[in-house]
């Protein structure tokens, strides 16, 4: 259709009115999956106000997990100060993959055949006469 639906849907990022309120607020930086944070003003507990703008869907598990705690107040400055070295052992952070091929489905799932363990034989049903 060709419309640029991003100013009036809230799902595509950051809509017309949140990059206007954005007026005025310190960008302090990036993640690697092109998120942008931003930090500005005060709220109610005299905390300063941050906020994040999403590269792509609004989905809150693509936020890192440094940046995590700084957008929560954990941390006070920004991750690249802040946060020790990562770990050589350490995984990369994954977004939610529930309903992607990639989600999770344990042993019996339909989607991986739908066969269960058997029972052990240690399950009694109840009956109403006994």
């Amino acid at each position: 259709m060709g419309l640029n639906l991003n100013p009036f849907t809230w799902w595509n990022g950051a809509t017309l009115g949140t990059i206007i309120g954005l007026r005025g607020k310190a960008r302090v930086g990036d993640d690697a999956l092109g998120n942008v944070y931003y930090e500005g003003g005060k709220d109610t507990a005299g905390n300063p106000r941050r906020w994040v703008i999403y590269e792509g869907s609004n989905d809150a598990s693509r936020i890192a997990p440094e940046w995590f705690s700084w957008l929560h107040h954990q941390v006070d400055d920004i991750p690249s100060r802040a946060m020790p070295a990562p770990r050589p052992w350490q995984k990369d952070p994954l977004p939610n993959m529930t309903g992607t091929a990639l989600a999770y489905r344990p042993p019996g799932a339909l989607e991986k055949g739908g066969h269960r363990a058997p029972a052990t034989g240690d399950y009694e049903a109840w009956t109403p006469d006994a």
